[in-house]
Formats: C-alpha cells, sequence, structure tokens
C-alpha cells in the first residue's frame, strides 16, 4: 500500500512539473516561432503553431530599420559596468555591516530594506529635475550611475548575509599572520566569497538589463537608447509590430539565458551559503 501510495506521489509531482514546464516554456517558444514568421503569417487563421515557411525578415527588419545592434550594445554597457560596480561598493558596505557595530547600524539595514518597497516610478520626477541640473539626461554615464544607485541596497543586504556565513576565525587567523584587514579581505574572504558576488553580480546585471522606466525616462535619443526602450518602442497607438518586438525579445532574452546557463552553479551555491547565518 505504502509503495502504491509512493508511486501515485511521484507520478502526480511528475504531472504537475510537466505541466508548469510546458506552462512557463511555451510563452518563449511562441516568442520566438512569431519571430521566424513572415510578417503576413503572425495573423494567419488558423493559428500556425509551427509555420510552414520561416523567414528571417523580422531580424533583417530588426537591424536594418531600428538600429537594434545599437540598443543593444547600450544595453550590454550600461548593465555591465553598473552591475559590476554596485556589486563592487555592496560587497564593501556588507563586509561593514557584517563585522562591525556602530549605533547606525539598524537604521541603515532598515532604510535599505524599505528601499526594496518603493516603487521606482514613484522617484521619477525628482530623478528627472536632479538628472536634468548635472546634465546627465540622455546620457549613458547618468543612466549608469542612477542603476548602481538603485542596485546598492539590495546587493548590500544580500552579500552582508554571505559574510556572515563567514568565521570570524578565518579572517582572525589572517591577520595573525601579517595581512591587513583590507589585505585579509581580498586575499582571504573574497575568494571563499566568490559564489556569493557571482550571484549578486548576475542579479544586478538582470536588474538592469531588463529596466524599463528609468531608461525611458532619461534616454532620449535613439544613440542612447535600451533594448528595453527598444521593445517599448514597437507599440504605438494604433500598431503593434509583433514581428520585430518578438524578434527583438529574442535577442533580450538570449543574455540573460546564457549567463543564468553558465553561472547557475555559483547561483545556487551562493544562494545557499548566504540563507543561513553560520
Amino acid at each position: 500500500m505504502i509503495g502504491k501510495e509512493t508511486a501515485a506521489g511521484r507520478a502526480v509531482r511528475i504531472v504537475f512539473l510537466v505541466l508548469w514546464l510546458v506552462f512557463t516554456v511555451f510563452p518563449l517558444y511562441w516568442i520566438a516561432i512569431t519571430s521566424l514568421k513572415a510578417p503576413g503569417d503572425i495573423f494567419s487563421f488558423p493559428l500556425a503553431y509551427w509555420p510552414e515557411h520561416f523567414s528571417l525578415e523580422n531580424y533583417s527588419e530588426l537591424f536594418n530599420k531600428a538600429d537594434f545592434g545599437t540598443y543593444l550594445t547600450n544595453s550590454l554597457i550600461v548593465a555591465t559596468v553598473a552591475g559590476a560596480v554596485a556589486t563592487a561598493i555592496s560587497m564593501l558596505s556588507a563586509y561593514v555591516l557584517a563585522r562591525f557595530e556602530f549605533r547606525t547600524k539598524s537604521a541603515l539595514l532598515t532604510a535599505a530594506l524599505v528601499t526594496q518597497m518603493i516603487p521606482a516610478f514613484i522617484a521619477l520626477g525628482p530623478l528627472y529635475l536632479l538628472m536634468t541640473d548635472l546634465k546627465l539626461v540622455d546620457n549613458r554615464l547618468g543612466l549608469i550611475l542612477v542603476y548602481i544607485a538603485v542596485c546598492i541596497p539590495f546587493c548590500t543586504v544580500m552579500l552582508r548575509g554571505f559574510f556572515e556565513n563567514i568565521p570570524d576565525a578565518l579572517e582572525e587567523a589572517a591577520m595573525i599572520d601579517g595581512l591587513s584587514r583590507f589585505a585579509a579581505l581580498f586575499r582571504v574572504l573574497l575568494p571563499v566569497m566568490r559564489p556569493g558576488i557571482v550571484a549578486a553580480f548576475i542579479f544586478n546585471f538582470v536588474n538592469c538589463w531588463n529596466e524599463l522606466f528609468l531608461s525611458v525616462t532619461l534616454m532620449n535619443s535613439d544613440a542612447n537608447k535600451t533594448t528595453p526602450t527598444a521593445l517599448n518602442g514597437f507599440i504605438s497607438s494604433f500598431n503593434i509590430d509583433w514581428g520585430s518586438m518578438s524578434a527583438a525579445a529574442v535577442f533580450t532574452i538570449l543574455p540573460t539565458m546564457v549567463l543564468f546557463a553558465f553561472a547557475s552553479r555559483h547561483i545556487v551555491q551562493g544562494l545557499t551559503s548566504g540563507a543561513v547565518k553560520g
């Protein structure tokens, strides 16, 4: 009887996982198939779940007419630089919060958590005025600085958990051997922290890569727009260019999928290590 129940439970889990996989993968499949249809076949009825003829016309128009390569380059530069700088700054601030006790420590942690509860679009008005005064509107440097500021609070709280999971004795032993605290941080703690740092950078990169509101507000010219802004541009008041939008979505999704595929081991290890304080 117990064996039958175990088999039944296993069957239910498999069915549930298969349904969940179909539910998750089908939108990605439909975007990819739509991008490979000729513009005239996208609205054909009945719907073709596997088109008879594949076409690269949507991809051709995407790069020839919309200059999508520039948008991809802008997104790659902005997301990589902002993610790396935010991770480096957060690493130092997380180390301070994990290893030292001071009067405003609780207030800083609370402030970092509260900022994650505030929708970003609430600050768009004041932020735009500030960036205008600094002459950083429609400037990739300005968008990078804003993304760094947005990523630091969450990344700091995240990396603090990793530092707290590393025994103090490891750092103290390095300092007894003659290393300064700064040297012990970079030569002893950071190699141990590598999975956590990789996980933090990937989260920062993906957040910057997919962000729309700030990019639309601060980037005006085609030379500085990012891919989310480009995707938003395919939607007009009277029409949606589904073919070009699907092709653009494929190029937008691919970098994050490849990044997660190659770094999945570090992400899982990093999140598991930082989840519980040792």
